[in-house]
């Protein structure tokens, strides 16, 4: 029996789509081999019956995620995500204030835990549009006595592991809560003026091309997104491909 309600977005009969709680894993992993409670383990007994997770986000990252009900979803849908078809879109709160808008064009390294270990580096694309700014009083580089952020949706082009995540560390507007790629000075003094310390990452829409038509799933953002959003039920604009 499950011991994690996961809410369910969408359910037919090839694919199920849950709303992913930040800090929970997608599967099994070597890099976190102590932790058993994972959304696979805890959809397939909620559901009773095996799945197949079709793509993946990162621990910490909320939002949409799409699994296969059976095996012939599974190679359909794998094709889909293989072949770039899923239209992502996120929200993410970074350090600063980027453009309004641009695309970060970076060749990232299969894996980012290993980055000079010989590995090819691939293209990898990601777009983003600046939604809102912050300028919030307390100090953080013992410069200025205000620091700025920005409310950013982002649509990667690619699906490089990480690729958000880095390619923000790349134009020097790290992700907010990020331990790996951020600041940890910026990480703990958002955490402390929002009152939640969590990777500020959210995968809000997914578009899908499905037998007979498209796909379109929503997760809305958390109540820990509210002060950054401009009300309750707000969706950033994202695009129709």
């Amino acid at each position: 029996m499950s011991s994690i309600e996961l809410r369910l977005l969408h359910l037919d009969t090839d694919v199920v789509a849950v709303d992913k709680p930040a800090g929970m894993l997608v599967h099994p992993s070597r890099l976190d081999a102590q932790e058993n409670v994972t959304v696979l383990a805890e959809l397939q007994a909620q559901l009773g019956q095996v799945l197949y997770p079709l793509h993946r986000l990162d621990k910490a990252t909320s939002g949409v995620l799409v699994l296969a009900r059976h095996a012939e979803a599974a190679r359909h849908y794998g094709r889909v995500f293989r072949d770039g078809l899923a239209a992502k879109h996120y929200l993410a709160l970074v350090r600063g204030w980027p453009a309004e808008q641009g695309r970060i064009e970076q060749p990232l390294a299969r894996d980012p835990e290993r980055p000079s270990a010989g590995q090819p580096h691939l293209d990898a694309r990601t777009d983003w549009q600046r939604l809102a700014t912050f300028e919030w009083p307390f100090p953080v580089d013992g410069r200025h006595p205000t620091s700025r952020y920005a409310l950013v949706g982002v649509q990667p082009l690619s699906g490089r592991r990480h690729q958000i995540r880095r390619h923000f560390k790349h134009i020097a507007h790290p992700l907010v809560g990020d331990s790996t790629h951020g600041k940890g000075a910026h990480n703990r003094a958002v955490a402390q003026w929002l009152g939640t310390a969590r990777l500020w990452l959210h995968a809000g829409q997914l578009r899908l091309p499905a037998p007979g038509g498209v796909l379109d799933l929503h997760a809305p953002a958390g109540p820990e997104w509210a002060p950054l959003l401009p009300a309750p039920e707000w969706r950033p604009p994202c695009s129709a491909t």
